[in-house]
């Protein structure tokens, strides 16, 4: 049963460096999570279209969310399983949180607006809300 950390293309590294001690500590994989949501799909299509004249096929979505969350990890952390998904970012994390049995799931959190606040419509609430297991969130740096 691993602990999961979820990236995106632009990782906070105390995110990485919490989850790889929360993993150590343990003694549980870790496993290091990008989900290809729906904007960043419709412009790897578009790029794929432009270039190539062929729609992408999932395989190659989820490949490429795997290399993001390679990159997002490697220089940072040294023990880790990459994994990308595609699809509803929060769905995909809590679906694959109990494909896993994940021990733990590690997520960023931002500041927000009181606003935002009242709303909180976020992905890091909605894996706080369903997942089946601990969530520790990590305030972005």
């Amino acid at each position: 049963m691993p602990v999961i950390v979820t990236v995106d293309e632009a990782p906070d590294e105390g995110l990485l460096l919490e989850a790889e001690r929360l993993a150590t500590d343990r003694e549980l994989e870790l496993h290091v999570v990008h989900v290809i949501g729906e904007s960043e799909f419709k412009q790897l299509e578009e790029t794929s279209i432009e270039e190539t004249g062929q729609p992408l096929d999932l395989d190659t979505v989820r490949n490429y969310a795997k290399k993001v969350a390679d990159e997002a990890a490697s220089g940072t952390i040294s023990a880790y399983t990459p994994v990308g998904l595609e699809g509803e970012e929060a769905a995909r994390i809590v679906q694959y949180v109990s494909k896993v049995e994940a021990d733990y799931v590690v997520i960023g959190g931002r500041k927000r607006s009181p606003v935002g606040k009242a709303m909180f419509g976020s992905v890091s609430q909605s894996v706080l809300l369903n997942a089946d297991c601990p969530v520790l969130l990590v305030k972005n740096s």
